[in-house]
């Protein structure tokens, strides 16, 4: 009788024990010169983060300039008073740094990479840019240039082709919001450097503009670095501005964005929401999750596990200005796409999720999940300093206290089933969501009507 060889295994790895976690405070000051600062010590972060946040809002543009702060937040890059466009590239690479920026709704932001131990040299970069930028005319008709070539491809991609139009239908035309955050062609052709330069008189100050600096700060003397660098930036102080109302139209409709032959259909369904100074946030948040912010949804489940429609669909909220007194507001959508034929079919099942769910109710385990997700993958989240300086600007942009995001960790676990049910339910509500469809009318638009989900409009793919 052979005798049956043995294995010895090696011993299964056991999880450690759970160390206590919570999102960096940040320590804040001012300079002499305005500059708010928020300074975030973290140390084996060799990489520092810096994020600088200007007031120069969207709604600021000039009338007919639309595009015009982000032309000037691409010219920041493009040389100084003290450097050629290509001699500040270079300076940039010298010091293995990366600057990035961008133009939305709630302001102006620059996101600066760098090894600590050039901190100083990519500061005094930074700040020369914000302080005399060159905005020369030729930098500016190649960016002007460079936007006019962008748009065309915009337009050609579903995905923002939607965004564009649900934008257009929830907001009148008379909102910033209404347009492009970027510019059109038409409003962009009229920017030349002297607008440029005219919104950043307006517009660009110390005073009112904050820098998040996180990284390892060990030994480092930030005071001095400041002091020679962004403190030396002056500027004019500032009134305080009014925000405008923000006022849309959610009711149920369905717009189709033609597009002869597309394979695919495109959708984007959404309406406005409150932003995170409203005490449904957390809920909200966690509701929208396990409604599409997974594999594991029940959008996902239905519509790519079940019935193969896609592959996938997502649901979230994004604040696109926020302010303490109530007037903020959020875009509550559902995105993805499914196959030309199955259009009528899927939407039906989107339909279908969103009334069981007003109906039944989530799930305690589906809630669960949810929770762990999102409190438990945090301290992985936050590992890098970039993560932690733009969640910390994010804070300071949408007027939210130093210590939100451990709040809203606390929230999000203290969260229940039937709290979260109640927020996703009322974000999503069945007969109040504009739902738009970039596919081909021709074979979309008849299925779509006989859902009767909301008066139906074609409108051209321009």
């Amino acid at each position: 009788m052979t005798e049956l060889a043995t294995m010895d295994f090696h011993p299964q790895p056991q999880a450690g024990e759970a160390r206590p976690w919570a999102f960096p405070a940040p320590e804040r000051g001012i300079l002499d010169n305005g500059l708010t600062v928020l300074r975030c010590h973290r140390p084996g972060q060799q990489v520092v983060a810096v994020e600088v946040l200007l007031d120069a809002p969207l709604d600021a543009e000039p009338a007919g300039l639309d595009g015009v702060a982000t032309i000037m937040t691409r010219a920041f890059s493009e040389g100084t008073d003290k450097h050629s466009a290509e001699e500040f590239a270079a300076e940039l690479e010298r010091c293995g740094a990366t600057l990035d920026s961008h133009a939305d709704h709630p302001g102006v932001r620059l996101s600066l990479e760098v090894p600590v131990s050039r901190l100083g040299k990519a500061l005094g970069l930074l700040a020369d840019a914000l302080r005399a930028p060159a905005f020369a005319d030729s930098e500016i008709e190649r960016l002007v240039a460079n936007r006019l070539d962008e748009i065309p491809h915009e337009t050609a991609n579903p995905g923002r082709r939607a965004a564009k139009e649900l934008s257009r239908q929830l907001f009148p035309a008379d909102s910033r919001m209404s347009r492009p955050r970027q510019g059109t062609e038409e409003t962009v052709t009229s920017i030349d450097s002297a607008a440029v330069r005219a919104f950043y008189e307006r517009h660009v100050r110390p005073a009112t503009a904050t820098a998040v600096i996180v990284g390892d700060l060990t030994g480092v003397d930030l005071d001095a670095l400041l002091g020679d660098t962004l403190g030396a930036w002056t500027g004019s102080p500032a009134k305080p501005r009014t925000m405008p109302a923000v006022t849309a139209d959610d009711t149920g409709r369905v717009v189709i964005v033609d597009r002869p032959g597309a394979v695919q259909t495109q959708l984007l369904i959404g309406r406005v929401g409150v932003d995170r100074h409203d005490r449904v946030w957390p809920a909200q948040v966690l509701g929208t999750y396990c409604l599409g912010g997974t594999l594991t949804s029940r959008l996902d489940r239905v519509l790519r596990e079940e019935k193969g429609y896609t592959y996938g669909v997502r649901a979230f909220g994004q604040v696109l200005r926020s302010a303490p007194d109530g007037s903020g507001v959020s875009m509550l959508a559902i995105s993805g796409s499914v196959d030309t034929p199955n259009t009528g079919p899927a939407l039906d099942d989107l339909w279908t999720v969103l009334r069981t769910l007003a109906a039944e109710g989530l799930t305690d385990a589906e809630r669960d999940v949810a929770v762990q997700n999102l409190v438990g993958v945090a301290p992985l989240k936050f590992e890098t300093a970039a993560a932690v300086a733009s969640t910390l600007a994010d804070q300071v942009e949408q007027h939210l206290p130093d210590d939100y995001q451990s709040t809203l960790y606390r929230q999000l676990a203290a969260t229940g089933t039937v709290e979260a049910t109640a927020a996703v339910v009322s974000a999503f509500p069945v007969d109040r969501l504009v739902t738009v469809l970039v596919g081909d009318a021709a074979q979309i638009e008849e299925p779509v009507r006989a859902l009767g989900i909301g008066e139906v409009t074609v409108v051209p793919a321009e």
